[in-house]
Order: C-alpha cells, then structure tokens, then sequence
C-alpha cells in the first residue's frame, strides 16, 4: 500500500450486486471489502452499506472521502436539485433514489465523488490498469446490460446527462430476425449483445453456449459494429471491454476478443488510416481490464481520492 495514497471508502452499484470497500488502491490496497445484493429496497441497502462502510473505519482507520460509481442514468449536475439521484432506470424500486443522501447522513464531513460505474471504471483502469499513460480511451461493460465510459483529455465525459454508450441503435444483419431484448430500445448495442439478450437469442445464457454456437458470430459482429461507431466517434486511443460476457463461456475470452476486433476491423473498412488498427496493432487496441472485476471499484476509490 502507498502511504502517499489516502485511505478512503469506495462504493461501486450495480444492477444485480453492490460492492463496498476501504482502501487507498488494488489488491493489497483493498483492506476491507463487503459484497451486498441490490433488491428492489434502496433504502434498507444503503443503510447496510452505510452502516458496515462506518463499523469498517472504526476498524481500519478513518476515512478521508467516499467515491460511488453507480449505474445510471444518474443526475451528476451539480447545480440540479436531484444532483445525486439516479433518474429513469428501469431497475425496480431505484428510480429517483437519491444515493447521496444516506452517505452524507453517516459521513456529514466527508467530500463524497460520484460518477457512473462505467466513468468509474475507466478511471480506475487510467490510474492503475489497462490504460496507464493514455488520456483518450474508453471503458465498455458488456454484462446485465451495456455501458460505455469515456475518457477524453484526462476527465471523464460529462454533458446533458453522461454518454448512454449501450443503448446506440445498431443495424440488423442480412437474416437477422433477432428483435432484440432491451424493453426501451430493441435492437440498441444492450439489446443484442448483453447477457440477456444473449440467452433470448439462443435460449440459454451466454457461459452454457458452445464454442461454435453460431450465437457468438451474431454478437461479436454486433460487438464490432459498436466498438467501430466508438472508434469513429471519439477516436480513442484503447477501447477496454468489462462485464462477464467478455469471458464467453466455452468460446473463451481470447477468442471473444479476436472475433471482436475482426469484425472492428471489417466495420471500418480502412477508413481510420492508422497501424493501431492494424491485423497485430489491434491486439493493444481492445483490450480486457487489467484490473479485472475490479476495475470498477478502483474506480471509485481513485473518484474519492481526487474528491
């Protein structure tokens, strides 16, 4: 552990889990952590986080801030009267919870950082992980659903509300029928290629499928379509992919990950003129975390560092 580093706590909210942790960065870095399950009762989990992250600082030392990176949509305005809340999320129970408000009861004198799991995550990776040196790149979890993070001149990318990365229309491929799974959007990049639209798809999830399950060639083309709009978009430098789904079940992460940049490569067509997008250059362009499964709470302790 550095102990230039501050210990602080760190809370990453998603759909299905809720991780908290003290600590002042990866792995050793990580002194205390707690796994809660989300429901559909904001208020009686965040009082169980609040409470086990204030018992924990008793315990290991104080804390100096809080970082949340949470799913969204979340209000990051400051100057809006719901700064804090997530917004319209279909996740039963959670729409307009105001997740600040539990943390500043427990912790009244504590900076609290929030951004989105996914901001949260690429930071993390910038900091400690698959993106150290770089300012321009972009974090995607492909897990229960699809988010997008973007870093660009070093910061997060904030604007009318933070980039919806998973919910860009996609286009359908010759004899795709598929409609897709997203209860807004259908066929959005979320729709066709998030575990549950992979086990719509094929009828089971995404680890039980065969390696040669013609399900892969219709994601990871989809998968390449979208991590083309996003080359093209924001130019980035290093496109990191997340979420359980990039370990794909029989298939295996290596080759998820070559299908995926083949078919970037073809989207494209040649037209970004650069090597990185080269047969071997695009090994270093799409990437998996180096962090892990962790990349996301890194990332809200490296928020609150910076809080």
């Amino acid at each position: 552990m550095n102990p230039r580093c501050p210990i602080v706590g760190a809370v990453e909210l998603g759909g299905t889990k809720i991780i908290a942790a003290i600590g002042s960065g990866p792995g050793a870095g990580i002194l205390a952590r707690e796994r809660f399950t989300t429901g559909d009762d904001p208020a009686q989990v965040l009082t169980k986080v609040t409470s086990w992250m204030h018992s924990e600082a008793n315990r290991v030392g104080p804390i100096t801030a809080i970082g949340i990176a949470s799913f969204g949509p979340l209000d990051l305005d400051p100057a809006s009267p719901t700064h804090g809340f997530i917004t319209t999320t279909p996740k039963r129970g959670w729409a307009r919870t105001d997740l600040l408000a539990p943390f500043r009861k427990t912790f009244p004198s504590l900076p609290i950082a929030l951004d989105t799991d996914v901001n949260g995550a690429a930071v993390g990776e910038g900091r400690w992980g698959a993106a150290q040196g770089l300012d321009d790149f972009i974090y995607v979890t492909v897990g229960t659903g699809i988010g997008g993070g973007a870093i660009v001149r070093g910061k997060p990318v904030h604007g009318l509300v933070h980039p919806e990365m998973g919910h860009i229309p996609m286009p359908r491929a010759e004899g795709d029928g598929f409609a897709g799974a997203c209860t807004i959007h259908g066929r959005c990049w979320e729709g066709l290629c998030a575990g549950p639209a992979i086990a719509a798809r094929a009828g089971r999830p995404a680890e039980e499928l065969a390696a040669d399950d013609p399900a892969w060639d219709e994601v990871t083309q989809s998968m390449g379509h979208a991590l083309a709009t996003m080359t093209l978009m924001l130019s980035p430098r290093r496109i990191i992919i997340g979420g359980s789904v990039r370990k794909a079940g029989q298939l295996g992460e290596a080759a998820f990950f070559d299908r995926c940049r083949s078919h970037l490569k073809a989207a494209l067509a040649g037209y970004v003129d650069s090597p990185v997008l080269r047969d071997e250059g695009l090994r270093s362009f799409v990437v998996p975390p180096m962090l892990g499964d962790d990349a996301g709470l890194c990332g809200a302790i490296a928020l609150a560092q910076h809080s």
